[in-house]
């Protein structure tokens, strides 16, 4: 079976193309699924650097979201059968022909719902979900910052904010990115790559701040979103991959704001929440409140050009992996 393995940590340079992988077998209470397409995930570059997965011994295969047809089911199996068509947010192994899931990491995807949008909605999706329905339910007449506002997850997540009636200030980092920003639904788009930002979000909104900042774009920005916050704002922090602000002293903090680290699997932390959610992803998606734009595809084989690229920051919506065309 042809598979991406990463022999040790580092740069992409020590991922491999790899055609003598072992078949999955699918054990109780898993099936194993022919992979279509393949989401490319900062998570992906933090395992690669050692940052995550130190306890699995290398060579080991990346990945962890994808969506596929289901070509075999393990003992116990009664909710998928030979067949179906299904996308997981969090089976590591992912970047591969095939893959050996259990059904509890697994939904159906609708028939209206192609394999490259099942794939490209699950982690992005399911994280933009829960930042701005269940970490902070952003309400009609809410502001937020969103930065990295052109990535496949700021994408997403001006979407949603903007579909529950919250106004978008996107931040990105290149001219050519600004299009895509306001094509989503931001109202303002600021164009900075130093970190310089808030004062621009403070003239945006009359001096006052913003409800909220969403930022995954590590420390150098860390200052600039609290300065951007109004009094008892909401600061949602993530991504590790970039770095943390370093220690935090909480008397500190300005403006009584509210400051977290979120966590996506805790909006999906039970299967019937998992699918619940991503149920609701499939249907905005069906109704035409919710575009996925997939940035580039590459064949199995082109996996270290799509972290590289992610890397430099020079991709646009999400990126995919899509076995069948290695």
């Amino acid at each position: 079976m042809k598979a991406v393995v990463m022999h040790e940590t580092g740069s992409a340079d020590v991922m491999d193309y790899v055609a003598d992988r072992p078949e999955p077998i699918a054990g109780a209470g898993h099936v194993v699924v022919a992979v279509a397409a393949a989401g490319v995930n900062f998570m992906d570059i933090g395992v690669r650097q050692g940052m995550a997965w130190t306890e699995m011994p290398n060579p080991k295969i990346l990945g962890v979201e994808g969506a596929g047809r289901v070509i075999a089911i393990g003992e116990g199996v009664t909710d998928f059968a030979v067949g179906d068509r299904v996308a997981w947010v969090y089976a590591p192994g992912s970047y591969a022909e095939r893959i050996a899931i259990p059904t509890d990491a697994l939904v159906h995807v609708p028939d209206a719902i192609d394999d490259q949008t099942a794939a490209a909605v699950m982690m992005q999706g399911l994280t933009a979900s829960h930042f701005a329905t269940d970490f902070y339910a952003v309400q009609p007449g809410d502001t937020a910052l969103v930065h990295a506002a052109a990535g496949g997850l700021g994408l997403l997540l001006t979407q949603i904010i903007t579909m529950r009636g919250g106004t978008v200030i996107g931040r990105v980092s290149s001219q050519d990115k600004i299009a895509a920003a306001k094509a989503a639904g931001a109202a303002h788009v600021i164009l900075d790559k130093e970190g310089r930002f808030a004062d621009a979000v403070l003239a945006l909104t009359d001096g006052e701040g913003v409800n909220v900042v969403y930022d995954g774009s590590g420390p150098t920005t860390f200052e600039g979103s609290l300065a951007s916050l109004k009094r008892s704002g909401t600061f949602c922090w993530y991504g590790p991959v970039l770095g943390g602000p370093g220690p935090i002293d909480i008397m500190n903090l300005p403006k009584s704001i509210k400051l977290g680290y979120a966590v996506f699997s805790d909006h999906i932390h039970t299967p019937k929440l998992y699918r619940t959610h991503a149920k609701q992803l499939f249907q905005w998606i069906e109704g035409g409140l919710l575009k996925v734009n997939i940035g580039q595809t590459y064949p199995l084989a082109g996996a270290a050009d799509a972290h590289r690229a992610m890397e430099r920051r020079a991709t646009t919506g999400k990126l995919l992996l899509l076995p069948e065309a290695a």
